[in-house]
């Protein structure tokens, strides 16, 4: 990261001018369960959402509001997704927006909405309604932890991320909160994320810089290769300093403030798989010598992916098979002869011959940390990608089987 951009504590509320709120109304059956984040200007959105042809009430709704360019806050429910719900779904998702906006004082058109949860159930709107005006009082400038802790599902922790760095003597702000711990797998995946910065933008170029953010962070992430109904990003720009410049590609502080939002967008990427369903591992995958970027990502993700690699991952085993079986499993031309292989500083593969078992047995002391690092190498060309992931252990399938009950 670099020089000057300094890491804070209170995720989206690092932001002035943001406040947020969670509390309980009892969609769980015990913990926060509804998230309020308000900025006290209007702000330019963009947002990212799920690819699903399967798309949640919320997500639908969303998409539409957010076309107006203008947003003064996003409120969100865990514990039900409101997806699979048919039109009353639909009609759920805007009263959510109605009455909060009417709360809050603004117009509907400002609100987003989001959930996340159990499909198919109806949400309990009596309890959602009576509860947003308590919500409302509740919007605190150091709310980021509360609104975190109640967008969370099967996650064990918040996830929360900020960064400030100056600009011509004036500070600027970009944080952002997130919930996700399975079904996770790019294209998006079971996971809501809220980021905001006091900085300005136009739309067209918020929502660019927002998508190639995206790309290379919640898009390089997997704990299940399986993706949801109810994904989404957004990105808030308050412009609440204007003093400073407006963002802008071509310019220094563009390029500074694209830099800053994939470090966000990474912290959270990142806690995300580190708190996967389960999880005692975060590998990351690093594909070198593929024909382009996008052929190293397929087979990242063909790696990160296989059940027989993460459950090698789990168990501590260089299984180096495994991995070089799933590579070949990506579609990507490449000649295995040629590959090298090696996990951490060990060289396993070289020229697709093993080396002595002796370096495997090194490898395997080395995968007893929690954190893993694999490169594979094609020799194919100059496409490079990186991809993180989570190992599949019995307790994953231990939530998942239990996830209604």
């Amino acid at each position: 990261m670099r020089k000057g951009l300094k890491r804070l504590k209170g995720g989206i509320t690092a932001v002035p001018g943001v406040k947020a709120a969670g509390v309980h109304c009892g969609i769980k059956k015990k913990g926060g369960d509804l998230a309020l984040i308000f900025c006290e200007r209007d702000a330019t959105a963009a947002g990212v959402f799920t690819s699903n042809q399967v798309q949640a009430a919320p997500v639908r709704f969303s998409r539409q509001q957010i076309r107006t360019g203008k947003i003064r806050a996003i409120v969100a429910n865990s514990g039900n997704a409101n997806a699979c719900t048919g039109a009353q779904g639909y009609r759920d998702a805007c009263k959510m927006a109605e009455v909060t906006a009417a709360c809050l004082g603004v117009s509907p058109s400002r609100v987003l909405v989001a959930s996340t949860g159990v499909i198919g159930k109806r949400l309990p709107m009596r309890r959602i309604v009576s509860a947003i005006p308590s919500l409302v009082k509740a919007l605190r400038g150091n709310g980021g932890g509360d609104a975190g802790r109640a967008i969370m599902t099967t996650d064990t922790r918040p996830k929360l991320a900020a960064l400030r760095w100056e600009v011509g003597g004036y500070p600027v702000s970009l944080g952002g909160i997130a919930k996700g711990s399975g079904m996770i797998s790019p294209r998006m995946a079971t996971m809501l994320c809220f980021l905001a910065t006091d900085a300005y933008a136009r739309r067209g170029v918020l929502q660019k810089i927002l998508r190639e953010a995206v790309e290379k962070s919640f898009n390089r992430i997997t704990v299940d290769g399986d993706t949801s109904t109810n994904d989404c990003v957004f990105l808030l720009a308050t412009g609440e300093k204007r003093v400073a410049p407006e963002i802008d590609e071509k310019t220094p502080f563009g390029a500074l403030f694209k830099e800053a939002l994939l470090a966000v967008c990474l912290d959270l990427a990142k806690m995300i798989v580190q708190d996967g369903e389960g999880a005692t591992k975060l590998l990351e995958v690093n594909v070198q010598g593929a024909p382009s970027a996008a052929q190293a990502k397929a087979v990242g993700l063909a790696i990160a992916n296989s059940p027989l690699v993460k459950t090698a991952l789990f168990g501590e085993d260089p299984n180096w098979g495994r991995i070089l079986a799933a590579a070949g499993n990506a579609g990507v031309p490449f000649n295995p002869d040629r590959v090298d292989l090696s996990i951490g500083k060990f060289s396993l593969v070289r020229r697709g011959e093993p080396l002595p078992p002796a370096q495997e047995a090194k490898v395997r002391k080395l995968m007893r940390k929690r954190n893993i690092s694999m490169r594979i190498h094609l020799h194919r060309g100059s496409g490079e990608a990186v991809v993180w992931a989570s190992d599949l252990s019995p307790e994953y399938v231990r939530i998942n089987a239990a996830y209604r009950s």
